[in-house]
């Protein structure tokens, strides 16, 4: 079996030596494919990505247990930047475009950790404005001024323009429109099937992300309780009722995974 592109192994995140946050997460993203993970809001996803771009030192928490590993390499010590020059881009959650500036020159800062000619970086920007048509038309355009679905765009298009192999995505569908969001996940698959990015996405949308992804994990209290293919999970009855909002079941008790006696979760933290 091939290793994965990156394999996330036990990790347990603590912030302020003192908030246990994640419990135990593994989780592997193959070459080539767009990996979901997902859970309520508060239930580890940002972390766990900020853990993997090494982001959370800024946020006082650390990486107390466990290893991350890209392409077979220890990465949990390197600096954000190390990160990026390796080609793991985080497009963080809220979009943070550079409001002062115009769409392009935010796409452009994507590309300033690249030893590329202007050659180089024009054909890129030419490249990502094919996936984007909406972000040509708006090239000119300060970002500030932009609607919500464009300045997410404009954020995975800049991290594009750095080349990366992975794309880290937090909460890519957060305040925008249904028909936005589905605009958004399908450049997403665009990317991934025709330049091979893998991506792995936070999304709190279960239902729109299982369409999009090939596999998926689920979160809940900072522990992973359900992983598999998204074809899988979108027919289980778990999580339809309790992430999909369709249920077969009329017990009004049943709250979350823990109480679900039926349930049963491959234990993947240590006792």
């Amino acid at each position: 079996m091939t290793s994965p592109l990156l394999a996330v192994n036990n990790i347990e995140v603590i912030y302020d030596h003192v908030i246990l946050v994640l419990k135990g997460v593994s989780l592997e993203v193959p070459k080539g494919k767009v990996v979901a993970l997902l859970g309520a809001n508060g239930a580890g996803k940002s972390t766990t990505l900020k853990a993997i771009s090494n982001l959370l030192a800024a946020e006082r928490g650390d990486v107390t247990k466990g290893n991350i590993l890209y392409k077979g390499d220890r990465i949990d010590k390197l600096s954000p930047n190390a990160l990026v020059t390796r080609g793991v881009i985080q497009v963080m959650e809220g979009r943070h475009c550079f409001a002062h500036l115009s769409i392009e020159d935010n796409l452009l800062t994507g590309a300033y950790t690249r030893r590329a000619s202007r050659t180089e970086i024009n054909q890129d920007l030419e490249k990502i404005y094919d996936f984007f048509p909406r972000l040509k038309m708006r090239r000119k355009s300060q970002a500030a001024y932009t609607s919500g679905g464009e300045q997410q765009m404009c954020a995975i298009g800049r991290a594009m323009m750095a080349r990366p192999e992975m794309i880290l995505l937090d909460e890519p569908s957060m305040g925008l429109a249904p028909q936005i969001v589905e605009e958004v996940f399908e450049i997403v698959k665009d990317l991934n099937q025709r330049e091979q990015v893998s991506f792995l996405l936070a999304e709190q949308n279960t239902m729109v992300a299982l369409r999009y992804c090939d596999y998926g994990y689920i979160l809940e209290n900072g522990r992973i309780v359900m992983d598999g293919a998204a074809q899988d999970l979108r027919d289980n009855e778990d999580v339809k009722e309790f992430y999909l909002g369709i249920s077969t079941n009329d017990d009004a008790q049943r709250k979350s995974f823990k109480d679900v006696k039926s349930y049963r979760r491959r234990k993947r933290w240590l006792s």
